[in-house]
């Protein structure tokens, strides 16, 4: 391992840190959620309910509209205009926690009576307020599958906040989950006609994986091109199971290894010897206990 000087460690933190690559799935999936950011408003805005496993993508996706839609301060009027909210679902379907999560999100003022002490009803009615006045074009739920963990009537109530909180705000509502959680949706007939389905699947041996991994390695700040054989691009499939999210750490890793090492590149030995890091920690965990630690 090399001594690393500043070129290095800043190459290495630019792959550490969060990285977007436009592929075509991903801007599909922005290119509807654009489309009903640009929809007229209505008593009942359509939404889109965005699935798939773990790890796929929905957040990286959720993240990239979000920033393109962060809060303006407009001084003539000293209003924030924020056409986009991003939220991530309670871990469990808890009307108060969510009502709060709202207010700390949009950096609501504390008030006389704490808003802890305030009635559900009371936050309700100080929630839409507030969101009123911000412009909102659009709700995201990140993480909806949290509603999973209660039971069937708080998810019901829950679905009911979120469908309410569309209605008055005429704002597109947007979830993104695990697939688990669409038959849950879809319990709520009402909820469900209005969200459009729209399914990210793992990846497959086939033309967009192979041109999604080219392009992600050469977004990587490595002095040399990486040509990988085919037979590479199956292994990182087989290592990763297809999923985005191990997709990214494998090639992060690998870059990493290619910048410390000076090969500046990666080969398809490196990949051949590469142990992916979930495995690294299962490993470790039987070690231990074989032990007795």
């Amino acid at each position: 391992m090399r001594a690393g000087g500043t070129g290095q460690d800043g190459r290495i933190a630019l792959i550490q840190s969060d990285i977007w690559i436009g592929f075509p799935r991903a801007e599909r999936v922005l290119d509807r959620l654009q489309s009903l950011i640009d929809a007229p408003r209505q008593t009942r805005m359509p939404g889109l309910l965005v699935h798939g496993a773990s790890g796929i993508g929905k957040t990286m996706i959720a993240r990239n509209l979000s920033r393109r839609y962060a809060p303006e301060y407009d001084p003539a009027v000293g209003i924030t205009h924020t056409p986009l909210l991003l939220l991530q679902a309670p871990p469990a379907p808890d009307e108060r926690r969510f009502y709060l999560h709202i207010l700390a999100a949009v950096g609501a003022p504390a008030t006389t009576l704490g808003v802890r002490a305030q009635s559900v009803a009371a936050l309700e009615v100080r929630v839409i307020a507030l969101l009123r006045d911000l412009g909102l074009r659009m709700i995201m739920i990140d993480e909806v599958h949290n509603l999973l963990a209660g039971t069937h009537r708080e998810q019901r109530r829950f679905l009911n906040v979120l469908r309410y909180l569309s209605n008055e705000l005429e704002a597109s509502l947007v979830c993104f989950g695990v697939s688990e959680a669409v038959d849950a949706i879809r319990c709520d007939v009402q909820l469900a006609r209005r969200l459009d389905e729209h399914h990210l699947p793992n990846w497959r041996d086939d033309a967009e994986f192979s041109d999604m991994i080219q392009t992600l390695i050469a977004a990587m700040p490595l002095g040399k091109k990486s040509n990988l054989k085919v037979k590479s691009l199956k292994q990182i499939l087989a290592l990763t199971g297809g999923v985005t999210s191990r997709i990214f750490a494998l090639v992060k890793d690998l870059s990493i290894d290619a910048i410390l090492s000076g090969e500046e590149c990666i080969t398809d030995d490196a990949i051949t010897k590469w142990t992916p890091v979930w495995s690294r920690h299962a490993t470790a965990q039987r070690r231990l206990e074989q032990s007795g630690a």
